[in-house]
C-alpha cells in the first residue's frame, strides 16, 4: 500500500501541471496519484465516492456529514481543485446543499454542474447565492423553462430514461471544461461508469460502519460475477481513509450500454 504525504512542494507542482506549466514526471506517491488528473489534456472523467466500511455514504435519514475522515475530505477537495468542472445530480443538491468548493486546499474552484432533468431546482439553493464558482444546470428540453439566478441553463434532448451522459460531456467540452469530476449521487456516478465514460474511479473508505443507508454506487444488477467491472486498482493510505484508485479504460469497459445508462432525475 502506498502512502500519501502531500507536501506544499508536491501540491504546487500539481497545480503547475494543471496549468500546463510543467511536464508530468515520476515523483512521490502523492504526485503519482494526482498527476493523471492534473496533467490530462484531453477529456478526462474522474468519479469519486467517499463511503463507510460497509459501503454506505449516509444514514437512512440522509446524514452524510462525517462519513469521510479529514484526510478523505482533503483528498476530495484536491480532486476538485485539479478538474475544470464537478458534476452532481439533483438528489445530491437537495440532500446536502453542497458548496462544491475547494476550501480545504489552495487552488482554483471548478465550475459547478447540476443535472436537473425535470427542472426541480427552485433557485433558492445555496450554490446560486454563495458567490462561488460559476454554475451550469442541465435540463431536459421537454420541460417548461424557468430562470435560475447566477447560472447557465443548458437544455438537452431527453429520452424516456433521462439525459445522455455523452451529451453532458460534449456540452462541457464545448466550454473547454475537459477534466470532469463526477461526485454524486450513486445513480449519477453509476450511469457515467456504465456509459464507459469514466477514466478513474476513486473510492475512499473510512473506518466507520453505518449498518444501513444509501450506497455509493448504484449500478444495474448483474446475474454473474463475470459481468462485474474489475478495474486495475492502486491502494493508497490517505491517513484517516484508504483510497482505491481504480483505472478504467474507456474502450475496454464491459459494454453494458443501454437506456439504463442515461442520467435521470434523481441524483
Amino acid at each position: 500500500m502506498r502512502s500519501i504525504d502531500m507536501t506544499e512542494a508536491t501540491w504546487n507542482r500539481l497545480l503547475a501541471l494543471r496549468q500546463g506549466k510543467v511536464a508530468a514526471m515520476p515523483a512521490d506517491d502523492a504526485y503519482r496519484l494526482y498527476a493523471p488528473i492534473a496533467g490530462a489534456r484531453r477529456q478526462f472523467v474522474l468519479a469519486q465516492v467517499g463511503q463507510s466500511l460497509d459501503g454506505r455514504v449516509a444514514t437512512p435519514a440522509g446524514d452524510a456529514r462525517d462519513v469521510s475522515g479529514p484526510d478523505g475530505l482533503a483528498h476530495l477537495h484536491r480532486c476538485r481543485a485539479l478538474v475544470d468542472a464537478v458534476i452532481v445530480g439533483i438528489g445530491t443538491v437537495k440532500a446536502d446543499d453542497p458548496k462544491l468548493s475547494v476550501r480545504m486546499v489552495s487552488g482554483p474552484a471548478p465550475v459547478r454542474v447540476v443535472i436537473d432533468c425535470h427542472a426541480d431546482l427552485s433557485g433558492d439553493e445555496g450554490l446560486f447565492h454563495d458567490g462561488g464558482a460559476p454554475v451550469i444546470v442541465f435540463r431536459s428540453s421537454t420541460v417548461k423553462a424557468h430562470s435560475l439566478p447566477a447560472s447557465e441553463v443548458i437544455s438537452l434532448p431527453q429520452t424516456s430514461s433521462g439525459l445522455d451522459p455523452y451529451d453532458i460531456l460534449d456540452a462541457l467540452a464545448r466550454r473547454n471544461l475537459l477534466r470532469v469530476l463526477v461526485e454524486g449521487g450513486a445513480r449519477t456516478i453509476a450511469r457515467f461508469i456504465d456509459a464507459g465514460l469514466v477514466d478513474r474511479l476513486h473510492v475512499a473508505i473510512s473506518p466507520i460502519i453505518i449498518g444501513s443507508g444509501p450506497c455509493g454506487i448504484m449500478l444495474p444488477p448483474i446475474e454473474r460475477l463475470s459481468g462485474a467491472h474489475r478495474p486495475k486498482a492502486d491502494v493508497y493510505s490517505l491517513g484517516s481513509d484508504i483510497l482505491f484508485d481504480c483505472h478504467f479504460e474507456r474502450d475496454n469497459l464491459s459494454g453494458r450500454q443501454s437506456e439504463q445508462i442515461l442520467v435521470a432525475n434523481p441524483g
